[in-house]
């Protein structure tokens, strides 16, 4: 009797352990689908802020000449509101016409220059101490940063007196961007750990920046010719604000328990010195100098080469997004198959910039000059969509999986080109000639294709013994810790039901939440 009652009472304590088990496990899978939805909406965040940034990039564009005309003779823009089109307003202005500072220019010349340098240069000088304190504080607080010094740079330029005003509101955009754009691409990066989750998201990034860069100046112009020169700065004022609140209902950057247990990220000087990051910053960097320069500068050369019209002008960048949106689909679709061709995606697309850079100056009329920038933003689709995620992956293996300072670096990359374009590209094209700098550009980007072979092994790269695995290796300490390892098990690896546990379910529940550190220290792959 006493063995029967021993028995007895060992089967009831393995039934109430096995249902203390598939309780956990119900909460662990429920947890994890609202994780799953919070990361959505949070990719959803990111996304418009940089559609934001860059909006307010270049809407602008067409705005800029005929603000600086009014406040020089004293009056306040001209919209279209009714004003009569006092000043330089009116019918004869181009809503959609990207006039950059003139190649000879006089100091109105310079002051747009400068002014459109500033941004970028500010962003550039910013980006080392962004990245690290991203690194520090997590991505949520600097993203909010960001976020809030955006909007109070775009209501400045709403109400701006004078062009010192203007300058400063700029330099304030770019203070934002370096927080924002940083702290928004390395969230989607760490959400998004696995392949090919993180380049389908990244690549949901990408189309948003290329949507904004097209979309503003027709936004921009149309607002203020039909409804005053401080709409377009007003409507996106208010969308950053929402979008500002919806990060804070979402993940509040002062919650408790926000940077528990996450590792010291590696330094953004370390970083930079690791060869297989400097030749993807490199690459980055290169690839959009074309479009950097060409920006500031092929307005001028169709009208003086073929006498093109306003609105040709105008319409110039415009069918180019079509062509980008497909290079980053095609590319999430080719890595997500062939992960380990991801070099060559790269090498690719820079090929592609280069072919399309050097037969710009060819072309003779507006058709015929929208194919290679079509080709140019193709390429750099191409490149960005498959060298984005590769910096995620080198942190991960080479380093620690923190991604701020990696990020920091990729933005310095664009800042580079983008801070000279607008003031370097004009005094090239006055010196040399526009056929100069664009075979220049297109000769840079072939020769770079090349370097990217070194990148063609990275893929077979093992994880270091960072800090991050070692902190998973100490088993869990709380919820988020535990779906945090099961995320980094893999998707669709679904758990054994609570019901077979048996009396090995206790050992059979550890080693799924205790494997995971050894999977991922030895079987860690690309995809």
């Amino acid at each position: 009797m006493s063995e029967a009652g021993g028995a007895g009472r060992a089967r009831a304590a393995v039934a109430r352990l096995s249902a203390a088990v598939g309780e956990r496990r119900r909460r662990l899978g429920s947890a994890m689908g609202e994780a799953r939805r919070q990361r959505r909406l949070l990719l959803l965040v990111v996304c418009v802020a940089l559609l934001l940034d860059n909006m307010l990039y270049m809407v602008i564009v067409p705005i800029v000449p005929d603000y600086l005309a009014a406040m020089r003779g004293g009056a306040a823009p001209a919209g279209g509101n009714g004003s009569g089109g006092g000043g330089s307003g009116g019918g004869n202005r181009s809503l959609l016409r990207a006039r950059y500072p003139a190649s000879a220019g006089g100091n109105e010349d310079v002051q747009i220059g400068v002014l459109f340098a500033s941004k970028a240069m500010l962003q550039l000088l910013v980006n080392p101490l962004s990245g690290t304190l991203i690194d520090r504080v997590g991505y949520e607080a600097p993203l909010l940063a960001g976020l809030a010094v955006m909007f109070l740079s775009t209501a400045t330029f709403a109400f701006a007196p004078n062009y010192g005003t203007l300058l400063a509101a700029r330099s304030l955009q770019g203070l934002g961007s370096a927080f924002a754009d940083t702290a928004g691409i390395a969230l989607i990066a760490d959400r998004y750990a696995e392949e090919p989750a993180r380049s389908r998201a990244l690549g949901t990034a990408l189309a948003c920046i290329s949507f904004g860069s097209l979309a503003a100046p027709p936004f921009g112009g149309t607002l203020y010719e039909f409804a005053g020169n401080q709409v377009p700065f007003l409507v996106l004022a208010c969308v950053c604000l929402l979008d500002g609140l919806l990060l804070l209902a979402l993940a509040p950057p002062c919650a408790a328990g926000a940077r528990a247990n996450m590792p010291v990220g590696t330094p953004i000087h370390r970083l930079m010195v690791d060869p297989y990051i400097a030749v993807v910053a490199g690459a980055l960097a290169t690839c959009n100098i074309p479009l950097a320069f060409l920006e500031p500068t092929i307005a001028n050369w169709m009208e003086e080469s073929m006498g093109a019209s306003e609105w040709e002008v105008g319409l110039t960048w415009l069918p180019a997004f079509f062509p980008h949106v497909l290079g980053v689909y095609v590319t999430v679709r080719l890595a997500a198959a062939y992960p380990h061709l991801q070099w060559f995606y790269g090498a690719l697309g820079m090929a592609i910039i280069g072919a399309s850079s050097c037969l710009v100056p060819a072309c003779r009329n507006f058709g015929q000059v929208i194919v290679p920038l079509c080709g140019i933003c193709f390429g750099i689709a191409l490149v960005d969509t498959a060298l984005l995620p590769t910096l995620a992956f080198l942190v991960d293996v080479r380093h620690v999986s923190v991604y701020g300072s990696v990020y920091a670096i990729a933005d310095i990359s664009y800042s580079v080109a983008y801070a000279l374009g607008p003031i370097v590209a004009g005094q090239i094209v006055h010196t040399m000639g526009f056929v100069q700098l664009s075979l220049g550009m297109g000769l840079a980007n072939v020769l770079y294709a090349p370097v990217l072979l070194f990148l063609k092994n990275v893929c077979q790269m093992k994880p270091s013994r960072s800090e991050r695995n070692i902190l998973l290796e100490e088993g869990p300490k709380g919820l988020y810790d535990t779906i945090k390892m099961e995320e980094r098990e893999g998707v669709g690896k679904s758990l054994r039901p609570a019901g077979k546990a048996g009396e090995n379910g206790v050992d059979s529940y550890r080693r799924d939440l205790a494997g995971v550190s050894e999977e991922d220290s030895s079987d860690y792959e690309y995809s």
